[in-house]
């Protein structure tokens, strides 16, 4: 009797050994991946899940149910390279004297910088825009490869990118990697293949499944010779191509059993870019560039909602809460430095940032933020913007115009200006915002003249 009870003992223990082996390398205990898809243009109304009444983006909607989906997440600007430049350096864009897509970001470290010296391999597909040096290790970044369109006239326009990210992501598999994956639709012009418009063939425009703030992208869109069923295919499938992609992704990282061990991030650089009225110089492809920020006024260059407001996902198996619409928290990639450096246990992040950790708030755990949120463009007399709770404040241009002050907790198309009946609020935020003006350089520079599209 001794004796079997000897051998059964044995054999438990024998079992215990590899049960002890896989519960001392859980998830929870691993450095996680990090993946970051970033569109371009792609407007916060875009997505069905953000509430496109067409839109078909099953993918990103799947990765919105399995994370947590945010509504109150802001860019740093209102273009490319101000908006990159906030999410690399954690810091305003405006606070750099010479612009970065020309000087780069001088001695301040980015965030790929830190996670290179925290052992993180580090990739960059697609879209650069952050400076003149686009080699293998620029800022820390292991492989960059600046992909513009996909060579196939058949296939979505950012499918050779991801494929180059994906080869990136098996070759690192090992871990832990960083990967900027950042796409070029739905920036001008969308011009998208047959094959993908014709996924849309039924819609059929309803002016009424649209916000007020929508209909003027109507009107121009006529107005220009276009035709807004033709031209919302078009739209709709460059999005789509989109979520395509992003769903090649996410099968590959299945296939790789590390989706509970990667965080994965789906966002747009900034609103949606405008129509051009035919008298302002239409462009060819003009009629087919109807973004919608949902309810929000403005887009691509205003620092209104429309412009500044965009979606944000984020995915983290058993650390980020599937299934959660986080409405309450108000967030931005000013925050990605320190947010990323603190989960990837940094030790020494820069002294001076703009933003904050929030890892809290990705987590679960809704707070108000403790920093406001400041936007203006890299020039000495252009609009302030500022967020200070539910407050949003726009100081005018230097000598013109008045003070736009909203409360968007009631108001977030910012219709209705409080800045006359709120005098003491506007007093309070209008001296922040030029005590944060006073900080800011006393002149930019350029190295050359370039449009409107930062």
């Amino acid at each position: 009797m001794n004796c079997v009870i000897s051998k059964l003992l044995c054999l438990c223990l024998l079992f215990a050994v590899p049960v002890c082996s896989v519960y001392a390398t859980t998830p929870a205990d691993q450095t996680p991946n990090i993946v970051f898809m970033f569109a371009d243009d792609l407007g916060y109304g875009d997505l069905e899940c953000y509430g496109h009444p067409y839109a078909k983006t099953p993918a990103i909607d799947q990765l919105a149910k399995e994370g947590t989906r945010f509504t109150q997440f802001y860019v740093t600007g209102v273009t490319c390279n101000p908006s990159r430049t906030g999410l690399m350096t954690g810091l305003f864009p405006a606070r750099f004297p010479k612009y970065a897509a020309d000087f780069g970001f001088g001695d301040n470290p980015t965030i790929t910088e830190l996670l290179k010296k925290q052992g993180y391999r580090t990739g960059h597909f697609g879209k650069w825009h952050i400076g003149p040096d686009d080699s293998d290790g620029a800022y820390g970044i292991d492989t960059v490869e600046t992909i513009g369109k996909s060579r196939s006239s058949k296939e979505g326009r950012d499918t050779d990118l991801y494929s180059a990210a994906i080869d990136f992501i098996r070759e690192n598999k090992d871990g832990p990697f960083y990967v900027n994956i950042w796409g070029h639709a739905t920036h001008f012009p969308v011009n998208t293949p047959q094959s993908l418009a014709a996924k849309f063939n039924e819609v059929k425009v309803n002016r009424g499944d649209f916000s007020p703030t929508m209909q003027h992208k109507f009107d121009e869109c006529l107005q220009i010779g276009g035709k807004l069923d033709e031209s919302m295919r078009q739209y709709l499938g460059d999005v789509y191509q989109i979520d395509l992609n992003v769903g090649r992704l996410l099968q590959t990282l299945d296939e790789l059993k590390l989706s509970d061990i990667t965080i994965v991030v789906f966002s747009s650089d900034h609103g949606p870019a405008p129509v051009i009225l035919a008298n302002k110089g239409a462009r060819k492809y003009s009629n087919n560039m109807l973004g919608y920020a949902g309810e929000f006024r403005g887009g691509k260059h205003s620092q209104l909602e429309g412009g500044i407001r965009v979606p944000f996902i984020v995915r983290w198996p058993g650390k980020v809460p599937a299934g959660r619409v986080d409405s309450a928290s108000v967030c931005s990639f000013i925050d990605w430095m320190p947010t990323l450096a603190s989960i990837a246990g940094v030790k020494d992040p820069p002294e001076q940032l703009d933003g904050e950790d929030v890892s809290g708030i990705w987590q679960g755990n809704s707070r108000p933020g403790t920093k406001p949120l400041y936007w203006r463009l890299r020039s000495l007399g252009a609009t302030s913007t500022m967020r200070d709770g539910n407050w949003k404040l726009h100081l005018p241009r230097q000598r013109s115009g008045s003070p736009e002050l909203y409360d968007l907790s009631v108001d977030p198309s910012e219709t209705n200006n409080l800045a006359e009946a709120n005098p003491d609020v506007l007093k309070r935020l209008t001296r922040q915002v030029r005590a944060w003006n006073a900080e800011l350089p006393r002149a930019y520079e350029k190295a050359s003249q370039r449009n409107n599209d930062e």
